[in-house]
Parts: C-alpha cells; sequence; structure tokens
C-alpha cells in the first residue's frame, strides 16, 4: 500500500505528483527545488543558500511522514553545472552526521533560476 505524504512547511508541487510517497517502510521523496514554501517562488541566488533551501525543504516532508534525514538511506543531486559540485558538497554535508547517504550527482537544466535539485529514499527499520 501507498499513502502521499504533504507538508504544508514545503514548497506545494508545481506539477502532478506528490511531495513525497511512503510505501511500506520507504518514503520517496520528489526532488525538491530551492523554492521558498512561503513565498512559492526561488529567492536564493547562489548554490549554498540554494542547497539550504532544499534541504529544509526535504526535512520538512521528511518529518511530515515521521522520518528524519538519519533515515535517508539514498539521494539523487541535480545541479545546473558540475563546477557547483564542490561548494554543493560543503553544504550538503551539514545535513548529515557523518553517516552519509548512498548518492548520484549529475549535471543537468533546471527549472528557470534553479541551481540544485534533491530527491532522496528514506528507509524506517
Amino acid at each position: 500500500m501507498k499513502s502521499p505524504v504533504f507538508s504544508e512547511n514545503a514548497p506545494k508541487p508545481i506539477g502532478p505528483y506528490s511531495q513525497a510517497v511512503e510505501a511500506g517502510k520507504f518514503l520517496f521523496v520528489s526532488g525538491q527545488l530551492a523554492i521558498d514554501p512561503k513565498e512559492g517562488k526561488i529567492l536564493a541566488k547562489d548554490i549554498a543558500a540554494q542547497t539550504r533551501q532544499v534541504m529544509e525543504n526535504i526535512k520538512a516532508i521528511l518529518k511530515a511522514a515521521d522520518y528524519s534525514l538519519k533515515d535517508v538511506v539514498s539521494s539523487t543531486v541535480y545541479l545546473s553545472s558540475m563546477a557547483l559540485f564542490d561548494e554543493f558538497n560543503r553544504e550538503y554535508a551539514n545535513f548529515f552526521d557523518g553517516n552519509f547517504p548512498a548518492r548520484a550527482a549529475v549535471a543537468t537544466d533546471l527549472k528557470s533560476g534553479a541551481l540544485v535539485e534533491v530527491s532522496v529514499v528514506a528507509y524506517k527499520a
């Protein structure tokens, strides 16, 4: 059985998808952009600030389903340019206690103004 998850503290979906879907002990969080949930748009202009907003959005969605970043087992990172990789990593690392999830990172075109998008999979034992 699968259940959609929604948090008022994260951006509303900008397309036909759920913020996250819980399936059994897994939570699949859709790719999050640096959209400020109160303003409904990307406010941050640099990769560090956008990464912080993305991760705060993910934390809010995880919390709505009673998960946390400690439950994240995998993440997929989309960067507008691999030139942002090192700066992204420095900010991203601050959200984990050294027990990092598995991860893939690729460069691709993103929604206008977006420098980063992150999706995660969380698991509760």
